[in-house]
């Protein structure tokens, strides 16, 4: 499965951004060793349901350290019999892109 998620806890610095909470839950999920890759809005995440949903858990609680609450936004592709999908996807994609379909 590939879990796409976003966390972003009350509070936050100054300026109302999150990046400081946000770097310790993706910390959590580099340090998985699964598969991943983070952009502007979301990280990505790939793996067996419950390894995956436990590091989600476990980057959650790291952003939310020192937070009353912490919001989470998730969206799953779950396709079984299929891995290595968080980069295939994509691949596929530029291919349908560099044929002109």
């Amino acid at each position: 499965m590939i879990v796409a998620f976003s966390v972003s806890p009350s509070g936050g610095e100054p300026d109302g951004g999150v990046s400081e909470a946000v770097a310790r839950a993706v910390k959590v999920v580099r340090e998985s060793g699964l598969p991943n890759s983070t952009n502007a809005m979301f990280t990505n995440v790939e793996g067996e349901w419950d390894e995956v949903m436990d590091v989600v858990k476990r980057a959650v609680e790291a952003a939310g350290e020192g937070s009353a609450r912490v919001g989470l936004v998730l969206k799953a592709d779950i396709r079984p019999g299929f891995a290595d999908q968080l980069e295939a996807k994509v691949d596929r994609i530029e291919a349908h892109l560099r044929d002109g379909s």
